[in-house]
């Protein structure tokens, strides 16, 4: 679990940024493994799809992958408004006017205005044509027909370009150093969108499920400073909760660090009977109308009372301090009081000495 370089992304020129190291980043061999076979599909030359539920850190895991890869980043952000012409770039009108001056007779002055179809690429052309790596996040947010551009694109290796066709100019072949990672999530999901087969067969798809234990634990004590201690209980209320059949929220690996940068802050300990820390994961850790009872009981936060009694039961009373004796009974006294003056030399009702004994 120790720190390696990770995807954040620094701007350059409009939609381009250049990937960068950071030591925030967590490694495990979960991650690393990941990453591994990303990297290898990469350099054969296919496109990587990161597919799986919210909170698995797909978009993180990109940007690790392109910072390993090390060419610049162009960034697109699926949008159910696309239509190709936002990907791949559009012909503006274009307006141009001069002055031309007669040099025998100064008095003439003539003025030309033209108006021409200027093309301007956007960003899947600019990556295209320059052979960066495309970071296409949450991609089956647009729409099928808009992302039909991509087929030619990843198997061809050719960009339809309609708009210049009138230049001679119809199509662009795709650098050599083109590289892309898309990420999506559960067709289920509200604005998503069914991919077409055809592109999800043009590129390998790596699902991602929440991390193990140990990742789990690494990142979220890395993204919020908190100790160890603390970390692994809101682990494990997490996980505790993320696999309950009861619970339909299924709170992800942001809720967990949630809760640990706000213990970070001082606000309550992980503790059962912390009535703050309680709260708190009512708060986080819902992501729907929890159902109430008849008797205004939530039915949710008795769940989670549960889960954080059973994950961290609350600390002993006495542990640490100086317990008080029990006090002792009558007989148990008069008992002790006749032990004690037995044992005593020359007392009163001393045992006497057995024969061939002395004293010493």
């Amino acid at each position: 679990m120790t720190p390696t370089s990770t995807g954040s992304l620094s701007p350059v020129d409009g939609d381009i940024v250049v990937p960068e190291a950071s030591d925030s980043f967590v490694t495990t061999s979960y991650i690393k493994g990941i990453a591994e076979r990303a990297l290898s599909y990469l350099h054969a030359g296919y496109p990587v799809h990161l597919a799986g539920p919210s909170g698995t850190g797909k978009t993180t895991l990109a940007y690790h992958l392109a910072a390993l890869w090390g060419q610049p980043v162009t960034l697109i952000h699926g949008n159910d408004e696309f239509e190709v012409s936002d990907l791949i770039g559009t012909n503006d009108a274009g307006y141009r006017r001069s002055k031309v001056v007669d040099n025998y007779i100064h008095s003439v002055l003539r003025t030309e205005e033209e108006m021409r179809q200027v093309w301007v690429d956007d960003r899947l052309t600019t990556a295209c044509r320059n052979g960066d790596t495309l970071i296409y996040d949450e991609f089956n947010r647009s729409r099928p027909e808009a992302n039909n551009v991509l087929l030619s694109v990843l198997s061809e290796g050719i960009l339809n370009l309609p708009g210049l066709r009138t230049a001679g100019e119809g199509y662009l072949d795709v650098a050599d150093s083109f590289r892309a990672i898309f990420t999506s999530n559960p067709e289920e999901y509200a604005g998503t969108h069914k991919t077409q087969d055809a592109l999800l067969d043009r590129m390998i798809t790596i699902r991602l499920n929440p991390p193990d234990r140990n990742t789990e634990l690494a990142i979220i004590k890395s993204k919020s400073g908190l100790d160890e201690r603390e970390s692994a209980h809101i682990v494990d209320i997490v996980r505790e909760l993320r696999g309950n059949g009861e619970n339909k929220s299924q709170p992800t690996l942001r809720a967990g660090i949630a809760i640990a940068k706000v213990l970070a802050n001082g606000c309550g300990k992980a503790r059962a009977g912390d009535q703050l820390f309680h709260h708190i994961c009512y708060d986080v850790l819902s992501m729907e109308t929890a159902k109430v009872r008849h008797d205004g009981h939530s039915v949710y936060h008795e769940l989670v009372d549960g889960v954080i009694s059973k994950v961290c039961p609350p600390k002993s009373p006495g542990r640490g301090k100086l317990r008080s004796a029990p006090k002792p009974k009558p007989e148990d006294l008069a008992e002790a009081g006749a032990a004690m003056q037995a044992k005593q030399p020359g007392a009163l009702g001393a045992a006497p000495l057995a024969a061939g004994e002395s004293k010493r």
